[in-house]
């Protein structure tokens, strides 16, 4: 649903039931769970993690129509692909994706490329190219399907991303036998949520009607709902679990790294495994990151480059869309203060702001500015205009400007650069002011595109009445100070 409670084909992953929702309202006995209670042991190498089960989601349903920070495209190496995942999305996305993907000059087997979501809910789209599948090359074809699923999580740890929607990536027109494929994603994104998965709020796997048995029948290997659950599943395992990361092994090419290379080993075998493996994946160059210090002391220096800071930024707002998508704002859209409405004569959206909805001094602003990220978010990846309705504001609805500096600072970059167009109706001399001060030595790039609409008539010039919904009062208004101009037009009755 929108703010204007306008049903929506997009799907938002925070109201799809998690994995153990349904599990859970099954434990009616409490006698049933009593294995979990008693000392095993055996354990599952996928022991479970009730941390970990709270961010997977299942999901029958087309993956283009989800609302989180990225879906994952599956493709050919020219990103051409016509199979029936990859062409929702384009048509969802609308013709500005395949623009895009002509950029990206192709991506081979295995590697992940990053686009923009265009007109998706999903922010961005991850596009991967699972392998051909011939049974005389199997190992390559398991190592390549690896590669697809942890590059992809890979690039969605490096972009701070908190919700990643997966689509089945070995297609069928690549002939990968789905059940052998399934053991191999389940595996990887478990294993990458163990030792990665900080960021990561929630893994949606998006399947078909056919897919879906699959998937119910071994996500309870590799993600057991309860103690109980992760004995009874762990004779159906198979073989092959994979490495710590979850990477297919080939026997005949594992090697042995050890912290000292010719220091005789006292421990143990599976002792000396462990701790080489510890030290590995916790050594700063396994992790691959820089020093987070020097680069906090050289941006007070002003010496870190302009691209770094760019990368900085966006990583703190995916942090705040990360937080407004997990956060209740329910009281802050009730407000009614930030909607969605028309379109202009250019066709960009239109956003209204309704400052006498704004209780200034009554509300918590952190929230008011999470709400306006969670609503705005998509609709700023595309050109779009603001309508800010400044009738009978006063100063309980005033908004400071260390807000709206603060707010200015926090969204990304594409909140600029597709604001074509700022109306502020029926403006005060002292309002005119204020916003001449804040465009002229607060923020820079916004005066230009700031229009004082002094009437209604004046608004209808550049979005047609039709195209916006006005609150009552704001007709009441304007027809007193101005008269009567498009009486015949219904006013919205929930404003």
């Amino acid at each position: 649903m929108d703010p204007l409670g306008a049903p929506s084909q997009f799907v938002d992953v925070d109201s799809l039931p998690g994995w153990t929702d349904a599990y859970e309202a099954k434990q009616l006995d409490p006698h049933q769970n009593s294995l979990e209670k008693a000392q095993v042991d055996v354990r599952s190498p996928f022991p479970y993690r009730k941390d970990i089960n709270a961010k997977i989601i299942l999901w029958k349903g087309n993956v283009a129509l989800l609302n989180c920070t990225a879906i994952v495209n599956t493709s050919n190496e020219s990103l051409t692909d016509k199979n029936p995942v990859s062409e929702s999305i384009f048509m969802h996305a609308g013709p500005d994706l395949r623009d895009e993907l002509q950029k990206l000059k192709g991506c081979r087997t295995g590697e992940a490329k990053l686009t923009k979501g265009f007109n998706l809910a999903a922010r961005f789209i991850i596009h991967t190219v699972g392998p051909k599948y011939k049974s005389r090359y199997r190992t390559a074809a398991e190592s390549s399907l690896y590669s697809c699923y942890r590059n992809v999580l890979q690039l969605a740890k490096e972009q701070a991303m908190c919700s990643v929607g997966f689509c089945v990536i070995n297609s069928l027109k690549r002939c990968y036998p789905l059940e052998d494929a399934t053991h191999i994603a389940l595996r990887t994104v478990r294993r990458f949520l163990e030792i990665h998965g900080e960021t990561l709020e929630k893994v949606v796997f998006a399947v078909s009607e056919l897919e879906e048995a699959t998937y119910q029948k071994l996500l309870p290997l590799y993600f057991p709902r309860s103690l109980e659950e992760e004995i009874q599943s762990l004779p159906y395992l198979p073989a092959d679990i994979g490495n710590a990361e979850g990477e297919p092994v080939v026997p005949e090419r594992q090697i042995r790294i050890t912290e000292k290379p010719g220091v005789p080993d006292d421990a143990s075998d599976e002792e000396g495994l462990e701790a080489d493996l510890s030290f590995i994946g916790s050594h700063a160059f396994a992790r691959m990151e820089g020093d987070v210090d020097k680069q906090r002391r050289l941006i007070l220096q002003g010496q870190l480059s302009e691209a770094a800071l760019q990368k900085q930024h966006q990583r703190n707002y995916n942090r705040w869309l990360c937080q407004a998508r997990a956060e209740d704002l329910s009281d802050i859209a009730s407000l009614k203060a930030l909607y969605q409405t028309g379109v202009d004569n250019c066709g960009r959206t239109v956003m209204v702001v309704v400052g006498r909805n704004i209780p200034v001094t009554l509300i918590d602003m952190e929230k008011a500015l999470l709400y306006f990220i969670h609503v705005m978010d998509h609709i700023a990846a595309k050109e779009y205009v603001l309508v800010y309705f400044h009738t009978l504001t006063n100063d309980y609805n005033q908004l400071d400007s260390n807000f709206l500096k603060k707010l200015y600072d926090v969204v990304d970059a594409k909140y600029k650069r597709n604001l074509k167009a700022l109306y502020f109706v029926h403006p005060t001399f002292r309002s005119k002011v204020s916003a001449w001060f804040f465009t002229t030595f607060t923020v820079s790039g916004l005066k230009d595109k700031i229009h004082y609409v002094e009437s209604l008539q004046q608004l209808f010039t550049a979005i047609p009445p039709e195209q916006i919904d006005l609150p009552p009062f704001v007709l009441e208004y304007d027809a007193r100070e101005n008269g009567p101009y498009y009486s015949s037009y219904p006013p919205s009755p929930d404003l």
